[in-house]
This record gives structure tokens, C-alpha cells and sequence, in this order.
């Protein structure tokens, strides 16, 4: 199977205070351009989508709305991506095909450290090694293998300015 982590793109800045009023936050039309450019590198890639699951914040679902140019398949929301990585968000990615989750950081690089390097250490400790693999707001990191920590290998690392160039 093949998991494209993807991180939200750039978002207006809150208007208010309150994690509502950051789960509300729409793409910025900087955002929009700057992401339509990496889904028409994908596609450039060959690049098509069995699911897509997305965290529910508003940012991160018009970024999968965006991505749907790839889609073969359904968008599906789910409140794990809003959260740190867990047993119950690998639950719900299936067993083969190409999947994109759609999320947040700093919770993206900690799933991408725990399914490269799997459950050496502790939650804390995926964070710490995440922030090594930081993604950009747009950018996609690329894995194939199982679904499960330990299980994956990196296929590629791609900051939105790459689909810029």
C-alpha cells in the first residue's frame, strides 16, 4: 500500500481566539494556488487516490476537497487526524491501495516517524523525532509498505515548493 501524508495548506490566520475558532479557518487564496500546483504535480506523477481521509478542521478538509482532482475513490472525515498519532487512526487506513490523510502538524511527523521507525519509544519521543521530518503547509510525504508503526519506508519527502519549480 501507499500513504501520502499531506499536510493542510496555508490557511487565513484565525479570527478570534479558541481552538473553535482555529478549527474554522479557511485556506488562504495564496494557499489555494500554491496547493493546485502540488495536486498537478501529483497528477504529473501519476498519482491517483483509492480514499481520502481528512482531519475535520476546516483547513485541512478544503485541502482534501483540493486533492480530489486524484481521487478514484470517497473523502471520509475523521477526528483522529486532529489528534496525536493512534492505534484508532491506523484502524481506519485500509490494508492496500493509495491512501492521502490530510492533517496537522506537529501530529503528521509524528506519525511519519512512528510508521518509519515504529514503537521504539514513546509518544513523546515521536514527536521529538517528527519534528525531523517537518512538512511544509502543502507539503506531502510519501510511504509505501503496511500501515503499521515500523511497517513503512519512505518513497519521498516533497515540500511544496518543489511543484513550484
Amino acid at each position: 500500500m501507499e500513504l501520502l501524508l499531506v499536510r493542510h495548506a496555508l490557511a487565513l490566520p484565525p479570527e478570534g481566539e479558541g481552538e473553535e475558532a482555529d478549527d474554522r479557518r479557511p485556506l488562504a487564496p495564496k494557499g489555494v494556488r500554491r496547493f493546485r500546483k502540488v495536486v498537478r504535480g501529483l497528477l504529473g506523477l501519476g498519482v491517483e487516490l483509492d480514499l481520502i481521509l481528512t482531519s475535520p478542521k476546516r483547513r485541512a478538509v478544503e485541502t482534501a476537497e483540493l486533492l480530489t482532482d486524484l481521487l478514484e475513490g470517497e473523502v471520509r472525515v475523521t477526528p483522529h487526524l486532529a489528534a496525536p498519532p493512534s492505534e484508532a487512526l491506523l484502524a481506519e487506513v485500509p490494508r492496500e491501495g493509495r491512501v492521502a490523510l490530510v492533517g496537522h502538524e506537529p501530529y503528521l511527523s509524528a506519525l511519519l516517524a512512528w510508521l518509519l521507525l515504529g514503537d521504539f519509544a514513546g509518544a513523546s519521543a515521536r514527536e521529538a523525532l517528527g519534528a525531523r521530518f517537518a512538512l511544509k503547509k502543502g507539503g506531502v510525504a510519501w510511504l509505501e509498505g503496511q500501515a503499521v508503526p515500523g511497517g513503512m519506508a519512505l518513497k519521498a519527502l516533497l515540500p511544496p515548493k518543489v511543484f513550484r519549480l
